[in-house]
């Protein structure tokens, strides 16, 4: 089954997080840590999505978990098989959630999805890719039309970027849940990324001369 929050919402983040936690507990594998797959090209606004959502997890350096595909180091069509084969042959013990941008109708436009299962990249754009994920994310960033292509690259970034921030915050609140690496009240990335950034600052106060 697959689940849609409207990213617009006050709390999607809190939706996503509660939605991931029941994917991972109704999943019948057993798994020992976490591969986030993030998906997409940092070349493309609309298919940065998972590039950009893989650049906020790496930051936050969760423990029991990996992630593949940054803005650094995106996996995208031309090194997709080559990820999946590392992930299994490294990671043949861990969940795998996989992250991706997809097109939608446009009622379901700037909706995230979420469930258990694979996607199938690049599906959108007709490319035929193999299936991923155990569980997969995807952000709706656009609708589906003639000229798919032509859609992706002339995404708003301030939609990728809004998205990008509602996904990771739902994955650190389903993390906790988990790990408990971070307290109740960082239900989203941006009080993460504030957070970090005034010990940051603190610190940085702290050591000058």
């Amino acid at each position: 089954m697959t689940f849609y929050i409207n990213e617009k919402e006050r709390h999607a983040s809190t939706k996503l997080g509660t939605l991931l936690i029941d994917c991972i507990d109704t999943h019948r594998k057993d798994w020992d840590e976490i591969v986030f797959l993030c998906i997409g090209s940092d070349r493309i606004t609309g298919d940065s999505l998972g590039p950009l959502i893989g650049h906020q997890l790496s930051k936050c350096r969760l423990k029991n978990s990996h992630v593949y595909g940054t803005l650094a180091e995106p996996v995208h069509a031309l090194n997709l098989n080559s990820t999946i084969d590392m992930v299994a042959n490294k990671h043949s013990s861990a969940l795998v959630i996989a992250i991706d941008a997809s097109l939608g109708s446009k009622k379901h436009l700037g909706f995230i999805t979420i469930g258990n299962g694979s996607i199938a990249p690049g599906a959108g754009v007709h490319k035929k890719l193999p299936p991923v994920g155990d569980i997969f994310i995807t952000g709706i960033v656009n609708i589906t039309g003639t000229f798919e292509h032509f859609l992706l690259q002339t995404t708003r970034l301030s939609t990728i970027v809004s998205m990008a921030d509602s996904i990771t915050g739902g994955i650190l609140l389903a993390y906790h849940e988990y790990f408990g690496q971070f307290g109740p009240a960082l239900l989203n990335y941006k009080q993460w990324k504030e957070a970090h950034l005034l010990n940051w600052s603190t610190a940085a106060s702290t050591n000058e001369p």
